[in-house]
């Protein structure tokens, strides 16, 4: 099976300054952009056969656009939504250093998720994503942080590892598992953005 992992396009989020996670923040005018730029090369490079996508409204509408661009269908999954950083969700990034960091895995932030919930929970995700075997190309679209989970059970990496894949918005990260291999294409490309 190969498998896209795409991230959403730019957020308000982004040019206000605030922590995202479980902020519902739309895209911006230039992430619309940067997601019909991902859509055309989607399409003319890579068009997968169906679409899992977070319900965020970032995401959702960067996988509404790749979907009506490609003609596939999008399921849309709860569980594909980004780490829960409960009180932290859209504070100002000033405002959030009055909260402690976690320090252990374990430990949630305030009204959030601990670090090893959310890696369980796109562990847990991810396996039932990969179940859907009767698919050949499959696209998630999601965001930076369950990008990152999503690598880190790709690469088998434990909960412990403290190593960061980085994602660009509308980055693409293309990857393949087959009965003998796991294969990494690319990971975060934007060369779309550069046109």
């Amino acid at each position: 099976m190969e498998i896209l992992l795409i991230r959403h396009g730019e957020s308000e989020a982004d040019i206000l300054n605030v922590h995202e996670g479980r902020a519902d923040f739309p895209l911006t005018a230039k992430g619309r952009n940067q997601v019909h730029l991902m859509a055309a090369r989607v399409k003319n490079e890579f068009p997968p056969e169906i679409i899992w996508a977070s319900t965020l409204q970032r995401v959702s509408e960067t996988a509404s656009v790749l979907a009506e661009k490609v003609g596939c269908p999008i399921h849309f999954e709860e569980e594909l939504m980004e780490y829960n950083n409960g009180i932290l969700a859209g504070l100002s990034f000033k405002e959030a250093k009055k909260y402690p960091n976690p320090k252990y895995l374990h430990e949630r932030i305030e009204g959030g998720e601990s670090h090893i919930e959310f890696r369980m929970r796109i562990e847990s995700i991810f396996s039932k994503i990969l179940s859907s075997a009767q698919y050949n190309r499959i696209a998630i679209v999601a965001h930076g942080g369950v990008i990152n989970c999503l690598l880190r059970s790709f690469f088998h990496m434990p909960v412990t590892k403290d190593f960061y894949f980085k994602n660009g918005d509308t980055g693409i990260s293309y990857i393949e598992i087959t009965e003998q291999d796991k294969v990494v294409h690319f990971l975060n490309s934007i060369a779309h953005l550069s046109k």
